[in-house]
């Protein structure tokens, strides 16, 4: 039996789906920089999860080794930081069983049937810093998707995989690519605002000592999604939505 499952919220479109996203979501890890319980950022895959729906596409939230999938503390609104106290929507799917119960047993990218995808979108958090980066089989995964032609997009700190993703022929797959991710400025207020180092690396720092790429970022926390051909990057966890609508355009005017 199959143990992919789908999750769909309700249909705006009262129609027959469009396709299938997948939405690559972080494992739980422990960051070996600040000792937190890391995870992925919840309005990263709830807010282009609801631009996906609304547009008539079914959703498959995976994750690289499958099964749970928790947010990063600082992203969820009942947190008791309050900094995303007023992430309405993710509240409102925080408060749907079915769906918080599909994060619980999410496939593994490996189970996944690649060939009946219509796009990819790597979600970010704190976790993708230390599970996405040097994972072969999700690079793999992610540059085989890319390869065929279809939209294959990541924000914010899942952008820490396409520093290393090479191609099938071992070019690097954002050689001669404007893209983007977690900013350098960002990384200084977060830092500042939490009173200590985060991350084990900045993004923005690492991609510009890569040859033939342009690493390209807006003011801090601005919505910046950048499209190049089929990949399609967002800056940070105010991006998601408009990452979310480059995949949405480069489907329908395919």
């Amino acid at each position: 039996m199959s143990k992919l499952k789908e999750i769909t919220g309700p249909a705006a479109h009262h129609g027959p789906s469009k396709g299938t996203i997948a939405m690559v979501a972080a494992n739980p890890a422990t960051s070996k920089q600040t000792g937190w319980p890391i995870g992925c950022w919840a309005a990263e895959l709830t807010h282009p999860f609801q631009e996906f729906v609304r547009a008539g596409y079914d959703v498959i939230i995976a994750s690289p080794a499958g099964g749970k999938v928790e947010f990063d503390g600082y992203s969820d609104p009942t947190h008791e930081s309050g900094f995303s106290a007023n992430d309405l929507l993710t509240l409102g799917f925080m408060k749907r069983p079915d769906l918080m119960k599909q994060l619980d047993e999410t496939p593994a990218v490996a189970d996944l049937d690649a060939a009946g995808l219509a796009a990819v979108f790597l979600v970010g958090g704190q976790s993708p810093m230390y599970t996405f980066r040097g994972n072969e089989g999700l690079m793999k995964f992610f540059s085989s998707f890319y390869e065929s032609g279809r939209p294959s997009a990541a924000v914010c700190h899942a952008t820490a995989m396409l520093l290393d993703t090479p191609l099938s022929d071992g070019t690097l797959l954002v050689k001669g690519k404007t893209w983007t991710g977690f900013a350098d400025g960002e990384e200084k207020m977060s830092d500042e605002t939490v009173g200590q180092r985060i991350q084990p690396f900045w993004i923005e720092t690492e991609a510009r000592k890569l040859e033939g790429t342009t690493f390209t970022v807006k003011p801090p926390f601005t919505e910046y999604a950048v499209r190049d051909g089929n990949l399609i990057t967002g800056q940070q966890q105010n991006s998601g939505v408009a990452a979310a609508r480059l995949v949405i355009d480069a489907l329908e005017s395919a």
